[in-house]
């Protein structure tokens, strides 16, 4: 029994030495929170970030092989210079030519972020890629297969050996390595950020648009995220070609009825066309929806009220959501396609 006790021990030690070795042996990076912001809702604890964790979730991010045929990558409707969006096409595409009934939403400082989808059906980050991965609209692929392939694979081998002190590939940690990448996605220095931190001032149009903005749109689109995080019907009719009844599905509660989440508006000027369906080309169209709104079952309260704004002020308006562009996120070469 003592013998047992002792090789009990010895296992222990052994264990927690290698562990140490994998962490001083990897590279710690930090998320940039800026000044004022909350504190994040993703629980760093259970996934510290590190700069080799973070390139095997880029690496990941960009290679078709998450698909069942190697066609379709995370990318494929996320592009970085569109803000992780895409703008070829209203609805997201998947293999074999199939179309989604979705519109592929921005990521960008998803660490803030308390749910995930278009419905909120993914509450952790660590989860959202299940859901493209498994779509037979998407990726039509499985986890478990998608192991099989990367397992298969000499770089990815030394990739999660880097990531994770080991080259066996698990699901657990193919799906954490992508959060590390996306949680690095923190858009911070637009116009707007740079107004606030008094290093820049807004145009008079601008400012009079930001006037309006805080009037009409800041209760959804809350600074300085500028998306509330909840769920809302904003007057919307049901598209019948899509049925898309939005998180009702989610939740089977009649209020949730066309109720879809808030999208932030940073970088939205390039993350067009707009709304789950993607029926709005331009913010132009956007803002003359709610200029207009009609009554309907279950809309927000806050948008029971047309904006009756003049065509000056909606230009002006425009204007200020156009201070949300931040170029040095959308060309960030850390966050490029992978040269090896």
């Amino acid at each position: 029994m003592r013998k047992k006790y002792i090789n009990i021990i010895f296992i222990g030690i052994i264990i927690l030495v290698s562990l140490a070795f994998v962490k001083k042996m990897t590279t710690p990076v930090y998320i940039d929170i800026p000044k004022n912001w909350k504190k994040p809702n993703y629980d760093f604890s259970k996934n510290p970030l590190t700069q080799e964790g973070f390139e095997l979730g880029r690496a990941l991010f960009y290679d078709p092989i998450l698909s069942r045929d190697s066609t379709i990558s995370c990318a494929s409707c996320h592009l970085q210079a569109t803000g992780f969006a895409h703008v070829d096409h209203e609805l997201s595409h998947g293999i074999d030519g199939k179309i989604g009934k979705r519109n592929a939403m921005a990521l960008v400082n998803l660490a803030w972020s308390k749910s995930f989808m278009w419905d909120g059906g993914v509450n952790h980050l660590d989860m959202q890629p299940l859901n493209p991965i498994e779509n037979h609209d998407e990726m039509d692929e499985t986890l478990e297969n998608v192991v099989q392939k990367l397992q298969k694979s000499t770089k990815y081998k030394a990739l999660f050996l880097a990531a994770f002190g080991s080259s066996k590939v698990t699901g657990q940690l193919t799906l954490k390595a992508l959060s590390q990448f996306e949680l690095l996605l923190v858009s911070s220095n637009s116009k707007y950020d740079k107004v606030m931190r008094n290093e820049m001032q807004f145009t008079e149009k601008e400012q009079n648009g930001y006037t309006l903005f805080k009037q009409n749109c800041a209760s959804c689109h809350t600074e300085p995220l500028f998306t509330n995080g909840t769920f809302e019907n904003n007057g919307l009719s049901l598209d019948t070609t899509l049925n898309d009844y939005g998180r009702i599905k989610i939740t089977n509660n009649e209020n949730d009825y066309l109720k879809f989440k808030v999208p932030t508006l940073r970088n939205v000027q390039f993350t067009f066309p707009y709304m789950h369906d993607g029926r709005f080309k331009t913010l132009n169209e956007v803002v003359n929806h709610y200029n207009n709104i009609q009554k309907t079952k279950n809309l927000a309260t806050h948008l029971m009220q047309p904006m009756h704004l003049s065509d000056n002020e909606r230009v002006d308006l425009v204007l200020f959501i156009k201070t949300l562009t931040d170029k040095e996120f959308l060309f960030d070469t850390r966050f490029n396609y992978p040269k090896n």
